[in-house]
């Protein structure tokens, strides 16, 4: 059996529903899929139905976008309680963050005179967590770009006219959050951050895992990657990094993870559950041992 555990729907910036991306899972012969959408788990009921009627296991998930030294990375949490408080305050927190950044694109494309408005991009987007992808569709849509590609190369990739820097919680806060909803801290598509030297920092920081396999990794990434976690001890995941088709053709199948790492990671969540709630033992008092 395999598995996909890297996956955007239409709840932050790609272009399935929950029901397309299982049906799309089962198709490819997926056994277990996990729903990483940004800085939300709105989607996560929805798939999770999907999964239960495909008899396909799910796994919830969310990718927040942080940043550890200046450096942007991006944490995948796993087996996060949708339903948990702090969790639902801090996405809430960065879901408007997100908006704003939207509207300040936006006003930069104005600028730029581009007759956007913000509101078009919020109605295509119909989701809390809106990006940069949906303001390059809403550019096509409206003909002032002829593709996503030349959206972010004329606009929106960094240095453009209207590129926004994003806000971003700290990477050490991101794992705490994840931690103390549940879940295990997992670094994203770690090739693409160019930061193998804050590793070490975030595994003593509570990172659980590295996803080795993704579709923008090498087979020499994949193996470096993977020895790293032998090093540090930490899991292996990987996904396709499904965005819909709003990159192309859609990567779901692209990536096969061995079921085996699924097995660990649901094995980790369970110590990490008993060692959370096992209380701890009495200290022992001076002279209260047997005689």
């Amino acid at each position: 059996m395999f598995a996909d555990l890297h996956l955007h729907t239409h709840f932050s910036d790609g272009t399935f529903s929950p029901e397309e991306v299982v049906a799309r899972g089962r198709q490819a012969g997926l056994g277990a899929l996990a729903l990483t959408d940004h800085d939300t788990v709105e989607g996560c009921p929805r798939m999770a139905v999907a999964c239960a009627a495909a008899q396909i296991e799910f796994i919830t998930g969310a990718e927040l976008t942080a940043e550890h030294e200046g450096i942007e990375l991006h944490i995948l949490g796993y087996f996060m309680d949708p339903e948990d408080p702090k969790l639902l305050r801090e996405l809430a927190r960065f879901q408007i963050v997100r908006q704003n950044r939207i509207r300040e694109m936006v006003a930069r494309l104005n600028e730029q005179n581009v007759p956007l408005d913000a509101a078009t991009v919020f109605a295509l987007a119909n989701c809390r967590a809106p990006g940069r992808p949906h303001v390059a569709r809403a550019l096509v849509q409206a003909g002032h770009c002829k593709s996503h590609d030349e959206a972010f190369e004329r606009f929106l990739k960094k240095d453009r006219p209207a590129w926004v820097p994003k806000a971003k919680m700290s990477a050490l806060e991101a794992i705490e959050l994840i931690h103390q909803a549940g879940g295990l801290a997992v670094m994203a598509h770690p090739a693409l951050n160019r930061a193998d030297h804050l590793i070490a920092a975030l595994v003593a920081a509570g990172l659980d895992g590295l996803e080795c396999f993704h579709t923008k990794h090498k087979a020499s990434a994949t193996q470096r990657y993977r020895a790293f976690a032998e090093r540090f001890h930490l899991l292996v995941t990987g996904g396709s990094d499904c965005h819909g088709l709003s990159k192309g053709k859609p990567l779901i199948g692209t990536v096969k993870l061995a079921y085996e790492h699924v097995a660990k990671l649901k094995a980790a969540r369970v110590s990490r559950i008993a060692s959370v709630t096992s209380p701890s033992p009495l200290p022992r008092r001076e002279g209260s041992g047997p005689g």
